[in-house]
């Protein structure tokens, strides 16, 4: 009995001591200033006819005009999208927006803040399944730069934030009814649905949650904790990878080929 004592003891302090480094990981990835800072090469975007710059910012640092701004952009891009959910989840993104924790990065089309912003990363470092992880609440962009490649750079300028900042995956949620976001994420940047989105936590409720958890993880440590079966099968002579992934739309599964 004794000796079991002293191993819950052990088992307790190691779980302790993990979950007080984690905290630390989570501390110092907000302990920086600028992350944008670590890469000067994403700091303009010039490609396919747009000439844009980023920047960094905070969600206790925005001011009015700025705030309306994403409100704005939000109803244009979402409102849609949430149908009859939008009215609470608005209330939601409104809180979310001034998050002490949220980090920003604006989209502008000139090299200073007299100039429109036209798109906004909202994002986070935060715990999930006892792994620090990067999570993006928002990526929002106007229309008029969607599909010129811009997407795919800010993702791939938060993944090379989380690597520097030593986070286990980048985590996002969307909703099933953005058919475009789903395609994007799981076949252009190959997210998969998470293990813990509702779709494979509880695949046969009744209840079916109008989103999904996508996540990308680093390492194999967060691999079993985060992400969802993948399945091999060889077409056309050449091996390809299918995630079976709950439909957004009336049909129970939809096959994604990578």
């Amino acid at each position: 009995m004794a000796d079991g004592s002293k191993e819950r003891k052990i088992k307790r302090k190691e779980i302790l001591e993990r979950r007080k480094a984690i905290n630390e990981v989570v501390k110092a990835a907000y302990a920086v200033g600028d992350h944008l800072s670590s890469f000067p090469a994403f700091l303009k975007y010039q490609r396919n006819g747009l000439s844009l710059f980023l920047e960094s910012g905070s969600g206790s640092g925005l001011s009015i005009p700025i705030k309306q701004y994403i409100q704005s952009l939000l109803k244009v891009n979402m409102e849609k999208r949430y149908g009859n959910e939008w009215s609470t989840e608005e209330k939601v993104k409104r809180r979310e927006m001034v998050d002490p924790e949220a980090c920003y990065i604006f989209i502008r089309e000139e090299e200073n803040q007299t100039h429109p912003i036209v798109g906004v990363v909202n994002y986070r470092f935060t715990i999930e399944e006892d792994l620090p992880v990067l999570y993006v609440y928002e990526l929002q962009l106007e229309p008029h730069v969607q599909g010129k490649g811009l997407g795919k750079f800010l993702m791939q300028l938060i993944e090379l934030i989380a690597l520097k900042s030593k986070m286990a995956a980048v985590m996002l949620t969307v909703q099933k009814s953005n058919e475009p976001a789903m395609k994007f994420y799981l076949c252009k940047l190959r997210y998969q649905i998470s293990k813990i989105s509702p779709s494979k936590v509880d695949p046969l409720s009744e209840a079916e949650a109008s989103y999904e958890i996508l996540c990308k993880v680093f390492n194999a440590e967060a691999k079993p904790k985060l992400e969802a079966e993948v399945y091999w099968i060889r077409l056309q002579n050449r091996t390809k990878r299918i995630i079976i992934a709950p439909i957004w739309a009336d049909e129970r599964f939809r096959f994604f080929l990578l």
